[in-house]
């Protein structure tokens, strides 16, 4: 079965059950992420015994809002739409990660999903070699793609194919304030000589963008380019953090199947899609080993 026939079988009442959102929900959800990071980031700014080490839980917590800003950009992290739109302008301005800009991009990925002409996300390459793996997961061309894509934007060149005219002024907008704001908080902490952002905000990003590589490459990667999402996103079985972490975003096949679910609904809806799923990992280590055993396989790896 692909989604389009699951979808249709699904009867009204059960579409309006699983695309309902809620205020609650999602504002439960945020304090529990928010709170996290404003308790280790007080943590690291006390410099409480061992606080270096906080920053790399601290750097996956910030990181992994990147999961909370595809929710709210989705617009179904919380009923209220403006809502959603001021939690993922801060979120996307914590990880360097425009909300905006982001949007048509990853919008163009749900249009396109696996599609190597069309879809955004494989514009770059996915690994295939060990070499290649290890450079993705340290994040530094993700750092380096997004600094481009903040100064492209800002000076008015931004040409990407999911910008529709209308919407290019809006995306220059948003990376020129976004600039000035980083210019501001960064004279701030040279003015005033406090290290509080360096250590309880960039230095953490640095150590936590890994993490947020190795969880973002099992959502498509090694999935086969064919246009039915049971089949090109990859369901992760892990555990309650992780999924919490991540706004249940580890169920990604049931995510590109019904994108209106909000993440709270998402393991109502994988119970019933989950004997129609056709790639699936049985946690993100297991993904990980295939992911690098099957270098050996490529044609072209080395």
């Amino acid at each position: 079965m692909d989604h389009r026939s699951f979808l249709a079988g699904l009867t009204a009442a059960q579409r309006a059950e699983l695309t309902a959102t809620s205020d609650r929900k999602g504002l439960a959800a945020l304090a529990v992420h928010f709170g996290s990071i404003a308790f280790l980031g007080t943590a690291i700014a006390l410099e409480v015994p061992g606080w270096p080490v906080l920053m790399v839980p601290q750097g996956i917590l910030i990181m992994f809002l990147f999961t909370t800003l595809h929710e709210t950009i989705h617009r179904t992290a919380f009923r209220s739409p403006w809502i959603n739109d001021l939690v993922a302008r801060i979120c996307g301005f914590l990880i360097l990660v425009p909300a905006d800009w982001f949007r048509y991009f990853h919008f163009a990925h749900h249009r396109h999903t696996q599609d190597p002409q069309n879809d955004p996300e494989l514009a770059g390459e996915k690994p295939k070699s060990l070499w290649q793996y290890i450079v993705h997961i340290s994040g530094l061309p993700t750092w380096w793609s997004e600094l481009k894509t903040l100064f492209k934007n800002a000076s008015g060149r931004c040409d990407d194919a999911f910008v529709p005219a209308g919407g290019r002024r809006k995306v220059r907008l948003e990376a020129v304030v976004s600039l000035m704001l980083y210019a501001v908080l960064a004279g701030v902490s040279l003015v005033t000589a406090s290290s509080l952002l360096l250590f309880a905000w960039a230095l953490p990003c640095l150590l936590g963008q890994p993490f947020l590589r190795l969880y973002l490459l099992a959502e498509h990667g090694r999935c086969p380019f064919v246009a039915n999402m049971l089949e090109n996103s990859r369901t992760t079985y892990t555990n309650r953090v992780v999924r919490r972490l991540a706004w249940n975003m580890p169920y990604h096949a049931e995510h590109h199947s019904y994108p209106t679910v909000p993440f709270h609904k998402l393991p109502d809806l994988h119970r019933l899609t989950r004997e129609h799923l056709g790639v699936t990992s049985d946690g993100y280590g297991a993904f990980h080993r295939d992911y690098v055993g099957s270098f050996k396989n490529l044609p072209d790896a080395g």
